[in-house]
């Protein structure tokens, strides 16, 4: 586990891209190109500070980096000042990774990473139906508090978002 590199962003698109196009677990309906990717959302990310971009890696490859296996991030929660102690975090697992205990592994490196940082709250939404990320994020100790009914249209029909919250650190 590490902080993202530029290197990264090819296989951090391509991981992002297979959920656009194959579930409802984000919004999103259009796959990115590397270079919107790079500028819409990876270089908002910093290795310091409340807002980070973190990536799982195989082992075992010249320079010990191998394949992405998964990232998470913590982003501004809402932009108005008073919500500036609060962040939004998602966590995203390649195909073939899901159920190793990456994502948890994930989310401790990155609550850590913030431990010295001036935050208060950490939330995620969970586009329903997804009992995986349920249970995930209830392992990392976030509570349920709210679900937003039919928030989102994809694949033809409306979807509900779960909040979770947690604790920070």
């Amino acid at each position: 586990m590490r902080d993202a590199r530029t290197a990264d962003l090819v296989a951090l698109t391509e991981l992002y891209n297979h959920y656009i196009v194959t579930s409802v677990v984000t919004f999103d309906v259009k796959p990115f190109t590397v270079e919107e990717r790079r500028s819409a959302w990876f270089e908002h990310y910093a290795p310091t500070g409340p807002y980070r971009l973190l990536v799982a890696t195989e082992t075992g490859t010249a320079g010990g980096d191998g394949g992405i296996l998964g990232y998470v991030t913590s982003s501004p929660f809402r932009a108005k000042a008073a919500y500036r102690t609060s962040v939004e975090t998602s966590v995203y697992c390649r195909p073939d990774a899901v159920g190793r205990g990456i994502g948890r592994l994930l989310y401790e490196r990155l609550f850590a990473a913030l431990g010295d940082e001036d935050l208060h709250r950490a939330y995620a939404g969970i586009a329903l139906p997804n009992e995986a990320s349920r249970r995930l994020h209830a392992r990392c100790g976030f509570a349920e508090v709210g679900t937003y009914h039919e928030v989102g249209f994809k694949d033809g029909r409306y979807r509900d978002v779960l909040w979770v919250e947690r604790s920070l650190p």
